[in-house]
């Protein structure tokens, strides 16, 4: 790459470089006034003075070199997966955005590959995060005027695809255990804020069964939820280690599978999840359904293990893979006001 500095007079009638933007303070935006390739005009030096600029720099590159847009637009491609859109590339920039309400995904350790060089930076929205539509999901520039051919091609192949799960309009029934709230001393305070939390996905409450700390009772009542063509069964109470907590194993006599019981992190560390068929007269063959174990703390706490789990389920996405790395970022800091999901409690990788 040969940078020559010419004045602007001897500009004229040559192609420019690179963008050259102008910052308007008083609308706080920097835009690009000129774009790479325009010829420069005697109408362009008066906007160019205005600018600051007496000398124009002219960018000539060899054939193992490639242009900051060519390398910006190379690494868009590799990027861009499904449900995922970009903007226009300038002075080597790029954002990514989400094309529809969903859970993001993509492999972590490729950003901090392709950071390695010190001329790429690419910064994302943290891995297993909710996003909404036309949310920003990733951001980066080629820092040089023009790249190595060669750095380029090693970006591309590191590269993981960003996908946007879409949530899905799932049936949920809750199953709410203790006898003093199905003997009726005490009033039930989840169902209302379960229903809240599964409607910012599109999903829906189609009731609510209350059983005695009986396992057998327990299975039951999840089961009269898969006939009723439920998506996904929650379990509230007696998930603990106490002596009349049934409720794993009355998830355990309905589940195919137990995921897992138990995750690393706070609130909601007796979270549990299991896998059972639906059993829906329509459904030939079953689907998988989730069960899942809340623990006590969802009834107090606004943010707990559950609210990490909602959206892979609602996405389809098997989170059993990612609860053991849930320690880092799973203390939840209790902010007030809540800044979920814009969190580390809600990005646990």
């Amino acid at each position: 790459m040969r940078i020559t500095q010419i004045s602007l007079e001897e500009s004229l009638g040559k192609p420019l470089a690179h963008d050259l933007t102008k910052i308007d303070a008083k609308k706080h935006k920097k835009m690009a006034m000129f774009k790479k390739g325009q010829i420069i005009t005697e109408e362009d030096l008066p906007i160019l003075r205005d600018m600051g600029k007496e000398h124009i720099s002219i960018l000539e590159l060899t054939n193992s070199e490639m242009h900051e847009d060519n390398a910006a637009a190379a690494l868009r491609d590799a990027l861009l997966g499904e449900n995922c859109s970009a903007g226009d590339v300038a002075e080597g920039r790029i954002t990514i955005y989400a094309d529809c309400d969903g859970l993001l995904s993509y492999n972590p350790q490729s950003v901090h590959r392709i950071n390695e060089d010190p001329d790429w930076v690419l910064a994302t929205t943290a891995p297993h995060r909710q996003v909404r539509r036309g949310q920003a999901i990733a951001g980066f520039r080629i820092l040089p005027l023009a790249m190595e051919k060669h750095r380029v091609e090693r970006a591309v192949s590191t590269a993981s695809r960003m996908n946007v799960k879409p949530f899905r309009p799932l049936r949920a029934g809750l199953v709410t255990t203790g006898r003093e709230i199905a003997e009726g001393r005490v009033e039930d305070a989840f169902s209302v804020k379960f229903s809240a939390k599964i409607s910012a996905f599109g999903g829906t409450l189609i009731g609510q069964r209350f059983t005695l700390d009986d396992a057998e009772l327990i299975a039951a009542a999840i089961r009269g939820f898969l006939s009723e063509g439920a998506e996904v069964v929650v379990c509230t109470g007696g998930m603990s280690v106490d002596a009349d907590d049934r409720t794993p194993r009355g998830i355990g006599l309905v589940a195919k599978k137990i995921a897992f019981r138990g995750a690393p992190i706070l609130p909601g560390a007796m979270l549990m999840l299991g896998w059972a068929d639906s059993i829906n007269s329509c459904d030939s063959g079953g689907n998988d359904v989730a069960i899942l174990g809340a623990p006590a703390c969802v009834v107090h706490d606004e943010r707990t293990a559950l609210d990490c789990m909602l959206p892979f389920i609602f996405a389809g996405e098997n989170p059993t893979p990612y609860v053991r790395q849930w320690g880092v970022g799973g203390l939840c800091e209790g902010c007030a006001p809540c800044h979920w999901p814009s969190c580390s409690f809600s990005s646990d990788c």
